[in-house]
C-alpha cells in the first residue's frame, strides 16, 4: 500500500474486489511490530502479554470485550513528537481517546492538549492541565462552552465562523478577558481519506475558506475587536493521511493567507497551526511516518514558503492524537460462536463489536487480528469476525486469516484500537461500554472503568 492510500475505505484507493483476497500471512502466531503496542508479544506458552501480564491473567480479572493500553508505549510516543518538535508546540488532539489518567501522563510529558467539547474540556481542567496549555476547537461551540473556556483562561479558541467571533468577543468582553484566537481556515485541499474525514476541501461544515474570501474577512472582523488577539490560523486537512503532498499545498495557502495579512493589516501572526490527521497502520500494509520525518517535512515546509514570501517563519503547532495513542491498545474479546459458510468463510463472533469500534462500519475501516490466548499450527481460515449487535454491518475486522481450529472461548486481539474506539463507543442494543485497562511493568489497573447496568438505568427516569 503507498503512502497516499487510506485504509480508513476505498475512496481513493486500489481495492480488491469482493471475493479476491490476498494471500495468507507466513505465520500467523506473527505479531508484527507496526501494527501492536510496544510491550506486547507472545510468550513463549504462545499466550499473548502486554507489559508482561499475559492476556488469558487479564481477561479473567478484567473481563472482555476489553481495551488494554501500554501505557509505557503512549508516553514513548508523547516523547518522540516532543523531541521530534522541541521547537513548536505538539496538542494532543484529545477527541482520539480521552480520560483524566491520559491528561496526567500528557502533562508530565510536557504536551498541550486540544479540546472540542465542554466535556472534553471538563477531563482536561478536572485533571489538572493548565488552562494556557489547552486549545479549544469544534465547529458549533455552545456559548456556555465558550464562557467556560474563557473564565478558565484557555491559551487559545480556534474561530470556525462568522457567528463564533461575535460569540467569543462578546463572552470575553463580559468576562474583561482578552482572549487568544486562531482562525480555522479550509485552503481546498483534496486530502487522500474517506470523505468523512477529509476536513479541508470546500464543501464541509469546518473553517472558513479561502477561495472565496471567507477567511480574509474573518480576519478583518477579529483585528477590529478589541476583546480577541488574533495569534494565528489555523488548518487541518483531514485524518489517517500518509502522504505529505496536502500538507505541503495547505502550508503554501496558510502562508499566502499571512502574506495578504501584512500587506493588508501590516501584522505578521506569530503561529501556524498545521493540525494533525497523521496516519498510523491499521495493518502491515500500512505505511506510517515517523514523527522526526513528520517533523522535518513541516519545518522546510514552512520555511520555504515564508523565505519566499518574505515573512518571519511563525511558531509552528501540529496536533497528533491517533498517531500518539492508537497504536498502543488492543480490543479484547472472546470467540462466542464459529459459523462456517462453505466456499465463502468463516463468521467468527466476539463479544463486542459495533458498540465499541463504530470505524469498520461507519469508514469500511481495516484492522489485523490474532488469536491470543494461545498459538496455532492450524491451518490458516478466511475469517470475518463480527459483533453480536443486530446489523449485517457489525463488523470487526472484514478479511482475515486465523487458524482453522479457533474454537469457542478462544481469545482475539485486535490491535490499533487506541483512537476513536472507546471515544465513539455506545450503548447500542444497551450493550456495556467496556474498560479501558491501563498496562505497564507487570501492574494492570482500569482508568476508565467498565460500565454497569446500573449505569445504564441511572439514566432511564422513566
Amino acid at each position: 500500500m503507498s503512502r497516499s492510500a487510506h485504509p480508513a475505505g476505498p475512496r481513493h484507493g486500489d481495492v480488491l474486489p469482493e471475493g479476491h483476497y490476498a494471500a495468507p500471512p507466513a505465520d500467523l502466531n506473527d505479531l508484527d511490530s507496526r501494527v501492536w503496542a510496544r510491550t506486547v508479544a507472545r510468550g513463549a506458552d504462545g499466550v499473548v502479554t502486554v507489559g508482561g501480564l499475559p492476556v488469558t491473567r487479564l481477561a479473567e480479572e478484567f473481563g472482555t470485550p476489553a481495551y488494554f493500553l501500554d501505557e509505557n508505549d503512549f508516553r514513548a510516543r508523547c516523547r518522540a513528537w516532543t523531541d521530534a518538535f522541541e521547537d513548536a508546540d505538539v496538542f494532543y488532539a484529545g477527541k482520539a481517546f480521552l480520560s483524566r489518567a491520559v491528561v496526567r501522563w500528557l502533562r508530565e510529558e510536557g504536551l498541550n492538549l486540544d479540546v472540542c467539547s465542554g466535556g472534553e474540556l471538563a477531563t482536561a481542567l478536572a485533571a489538572g492541565m493548565p488552562a494556557e496549555r489547552i486549545a479549544m476547537h469544534g465547529n458549533n461551540k455552545s456559548p456556555a462552552e465558550i464562557e467556560r473556556a474563557v473564565e478558565a483562561g484557555v491559551g487559545r479558541i480556534v474561530l470556525d465562523s462568522y457567528q463564533e467571533i461575535v460569540r467569543v468577543a462578546h463572552l470575553a468582553e463580559r468576562l474583561g478577558k482578552r482572549q487568544r484566537v486562531q482562525i480555522r481556515v479550509t485552503v481546498g485541499v483534496e486530502a487522500h481519506t474517506h470523505e468523512f474525514i477529509a476536513t479541508a476541501h470546500e464543501d464541509q461544515k469546518f473553517g472558513l475558506a479561502l477561495a472565496d474570501g471567507q477567511a480574509a474577512e474573518a480576519v478583518r472582523r477579529v483585528l477590529k475587536l478589541d476583546s480577541l488577539e488574533l495569534v494565528g490560523i489555523h488548518s487541518h486537512i483531514g485524518s489517517q493521511i500518509f502522504d505529505m503532498a496536502g500538507f505541503e499545498v495547505s502550508a503554501r495557502r496558510v502562508v499566502g493567507l499571512l502574506t495578504e495579512i501584512r500587506d493588508e493589516h501590516g501584522v505578521e501572526l506569530p503561529e501556524i497551526d498545521l493540525g494533525g490527521g497523521l496516519g498510523i497502520a491499521y495493518t502491515p500494509e500500512d505505511d506510517p511516518r515517523e514523527p522526526h520525518e513528520i517533523a522535518k517535512a513541516l519545518r522546510d515546509i514552512v520555511s520555504r514558503e515564508c523565505s519566499a514570501a518574505g515573512l518571519a517563519v511563525p511558531r509552528l503547532s501540529v496536533e497528533p492524537g491517533r498517531a500518539i495513542v492508537g497504536p498502543t491498545a488492543f480490543t479484547l474479546y472472546e470467540v462466542g460462536t464459529v459459523k462456517e459458510l462453505e466456499g465463502l468463510r468463516t463468521y467468527v463472533s466476539v463479544d463486542g463489536g459495533m458498540s465499541d469500534n463504530i470505524r469498520t462500519a461507519l469508514y469500511d475501516a481495516d484492522y489485523s487480528v490474532a488469536l491470543a490466548s494461545r498459538a496455532s499450527a492450524a491451518e490458516p481460515m478466511l475469517a470475518r469476525v463480527v459483533g453480536k449487535h443486530c446489523e449485517s454491518g457489525d463488523i470487526v475486522v472484514r478479511d482475515a486469516y486465523l487458524p482453522a481450529d479457533l474454537a469457542v472461548g478462544d481469545l482475539l486481539a485486535v490491535p490499533a484500537t487506541g483512537a476513536y474506539c472507546r471515544a465513539m463507543a455506545s450503548n447500542y442494543n444497551h450493550v456495556l461500554r467496556p474498560p479501558v485497562v491501563a498496562v505497564a511493568d507487570g501492574a494492570a489497573r482500569e482508568i476508565v472503568r467498565r460500565e454497569t447496568e446500573e449505569d445504564l438505568l441511572r439514566l432511564d427516569v422513566g
